[in-house]
């Protein structure tokens, strides 16, 4: 799939047949998948796979690549994540997981400014390289382990976790503005749920999980015990 024709094809199709399906009906979300080149945030190893409602992996053997949840998820999720979290153009962002910096890239052109952590040296230095050929410059993608956020930086307006966690920890909640929104997939398999919380005062939030999915982990978030009696 190298000609142009054949790529905004395979582009088309995604959009239709993947994400329109899932409920993304926001026109300008669906005009940014069609601007935003997905496939340039894809290891060449696996360019042909770009446009595939599949996770991606990013480096290294594909089912370690996965097990360690350094990959993109499906297109259809993160445009649906994209739609939902309901960015106006204004928002100060923390993303924490940049992998590729594809969804960092989606949120930067959303959004008045955007920082993405990583903790995987190879992806931090993927996501900037990937974003700096795009043109992409209100993105700043830190190595760094986000399980505790940035609380030197907060608050946030949003803040998007680009994995799942078994839940979410009260001190990222801490860090949003009130006002401000939390995306994340919550859970355990075989079903996750993705959840956002908006922070309503200093000390209440509301919580919605419209939709059902499955993703890999981020690293350092805690689990919940396994013990029982």
């Amino acid at each position: 799939m190298n000609a142009p024709a054949d790529i905004e094809r395979a582009r088309f199709n995604m959009i239709e047949q993947q994400i329109r399906p899932w409920d993304v009906l926001d026109l300008d979300v669906l005009q940014l998948l069609s601007r935003v080149r997905r496939e340039d945030f894809v290891p060449l190893a696996h360019k042909a796979l770009a446009f595939v409602d599949m996770q991606i992996p990013l480096f290294g053997a594909t089912e370690e690549a996965l097990q360690r949840g350094q990959c993109m998820l499906e297109p259809k999720v993160e445009a649906r994540v994209l739609q939902d979290v309901k960015l106006t153009g204004i928002e100060k962002v923390l993303e924490v997981g940049a992998g590729s910096g594809y969804m960092a890239a989606l949120l930067a052109s959303r959004a008045q400014r955007v920082i993405s952590l990583e903790i995987e040296p190879q992806l931090a230095r993927m996501a900037r390289e990937n974003l700096q050929r795009a043109g992409i410059g209100n993105v700043e993608v830190r190595e760094a382990d986000g399980a505790g956020g940035l609380p030197g930086e907060a608050p946030f307006d949003v803040i998007v976790l680009s994995g799942s966690v078994a839940e979410v920890p009260p001190a990222l909640l801490k860090q949003l503005k009130v006002g401000g929104r939390l995306a994340a997939i919550a859970g355990g398999e075989p079903i996750m749920r993705a959840t956002f919380i908006t922070r309503t005062s200093e000390t209440a939030y509301s919580t919605s999980q419209p939709w059902d999915t499955l993703a890999p982990r981020l690293r350092n978030f805690p689990e919940p015990s396994r013990f029982s009696f």
